[in-house]
């Protein structure tokens, strides 16, 4: 299935970049449309009706934030990355009140965007390692107990599936078989999660889901 993407920035040599490298690189991805600002991404998610748009913040007329504000008013079901400069608490944080389903540093691999706009076409959301490590340290922070917080729970729901099989065995072709994935997006799950978990190797992977029970050590 096609994904359908609006590009919405306001530089022209950065929208030319990012479409050249969207759609060289992901096969499932589409670019329908380009906004130099807010209003203009309006006004094209109306036209167009893309499944996703790939957001700069920093925009003349309407910045990127208001327009999500106004997107998710208006259209619900689209799915709304950010893409930019800005990785401040201030910034991300007003982002996932806009109801943005994803958000990404311009300096992050372009394997990176396109994940996260495939995710965003599902209904998922992706945050760049650099935000999920943020939050974990804002929770951590704003938390009076003092207890440990457990990373399991910053994992997706995709991630806890890719732990699982990896554990038992299976190599990313053959979890990229049974997900219906292709293996360059199971390796940036897996990645993603041992990251998430602090696990350095297989083994380590394989401990680890004996500990949580979700593998059996006698099998």
């Amino acid at each position: 299935m096609t994904i359908s993407v609006l590009l919405a920035d306001d530089h022209a040599v950065v929208r030319e970049g990012i479409r050249h490298v969207l759609e060289g690189s992901a096969s499932d991805i589409k670019v329908v449309g380009e906004a130099t600002n807010g209003l203009e991404a309006i006004d094209q998610a109306g036209r167009l009706s893309p499944q996703v748009v790939l957001m700069d913040i920093a925009m003349p007329t309407l910045n990127g934030l208001e327009a999500t504000r106004r997107l998710k008013a208006k259209y619900p079901s689209v799915g709304i990355v950010f893409l930019t400069m800005h990785e401040s608490e201030e910034y991300f944080l007003e982002a996932l009140r806009c109801g943005a389903e994803g958000y990404v540093p311009k300096s992050a691999p372009s394997a990176e965007v396109i994940e996260a706009i495939e995710n965003a076409a599902r209904g998922e959301v992706y945050l760049h390692s650099s935000i999920a490590r943020f939050l974990l340290r804002n929770v951590l922070s704003k938390s009076g107990s003092g207890e440990p917080i457990d990373p399991y729970q910053s994992l997706t729901n995709r991630e806890r599936q890719i732990l699982t099989l990896a554990a038992n065995g299976f190599t990313n072709q053959e979890i990229a078989d049974q997900l219906v994935l292709s293996p360059n997006t199971v390796h940036r799950h897996r990645t993603s999660l041992m990251q998430k978990l602090g696990l350095h190797s297989r083994l380590d992977v394989l401990r680890y889901c004996i500990r949580r029970g979700l593998v059996d050590s006698q099998g």
